[in-house]
């Protein structure tokens, strides 16, 4: 079984006690996770109990501790972004960020199609580290999304939501058709709507997972998080 963990924001008790009292095959954070110390550090008592990745938010890029914490932690190489494991017998396929008006806005087309387009023309003193601007490590790229669609999977999770969403994108919903997915879970949005209305037209369930919230891969509620007022 696998858990899907919404955006946790900084705290993971919940994370933590999920995992110790339910032993799940594996967890996968959905990003928003701000890990306020190396992630391997802060989940250090359960990695002994379950798998666990991850897709990054776009507040994991906003400071220098958010971005290192989970990029240079010893959890780095266990990102989803941009590609499909095996994870407990199923094929996730992740893609992790925001879609940023600068860089590419669906349904508008690329302003920068790729990191190496928008390097070329964002000037060297926009750098960090030698290269992406730390913010837009957050962005989704069309080329990473092109190629993402290229393969196969059974479950999707993005940061953003796909169309069933009031703010979600249909180019999420074509992802998940070009993928061929049962499922797909977002985080983001803080909330949990009813999105079975949309199933047929989305050809896959979607769900939204909470602040810090968990779902475990049939749609069922573990923890409900913190609900929006």
């Amino acid at each position: 079984m696998i858990f899907f963990c919404g955006d946790t924001h900084g705290r993971f008790e919940h994370v933590i006690r999920a995992v110790q009292q339910h032993r799940p095959d594996a967890i996968v954070l959905l990003g928003d996770i701000q890990a306020p110390k190396p992630l391997d550090e802060v989940l250090a008592e359960i990695l002994d109990m379950t798998e666990v990745w991850y897709i990054h938010g776009n507040h994991d890029t906003d400071t220098f501790y958010d971005y290192t914490h989970l990029f240079e932690s010893k959890l780095a190489d266990r990102n989803l972004h941009g590609r499909v494991v095996e994870i407990a017998g199923k094929r996730v396929a992740g893609l992790g960020g925001i879609f940023r008006g600068q860089i590419w806005m669906p349904p508008a087309h690329p302003n920068y199609p790729s990191q190496a387009h928008y390097l070329a023309h964002c000037g060297q003193s926009n750098y960090w580290r030698g290269g992406l601007p730390r913010k837009h490590r957050s962005t989704i790229f069309y080329t990473d999304y092109q190629a993402l669609a290229l393969e196969s999977a059974d479950i999707l999770v993005t940061h953003e939501a796909p169309s069933c969403h009031p703010y979600g994108f249909h180019a999420l919903d074509q992802l998940g058709h070009k993928l061929g997915v049962q499922r797909a879970f977002h985080g983001h949005q803080h909330d949990c709507l009813d999105y079975r209305p949309h199933d047929l037209r989305l050809g896959f369930q979607a769900y939204g997972v909470t602040l810090r919230g968990i779902t475990d891969e049939n749609g069922n509620i573990i923890d409900a998080g913190i609900l929006p007022e």
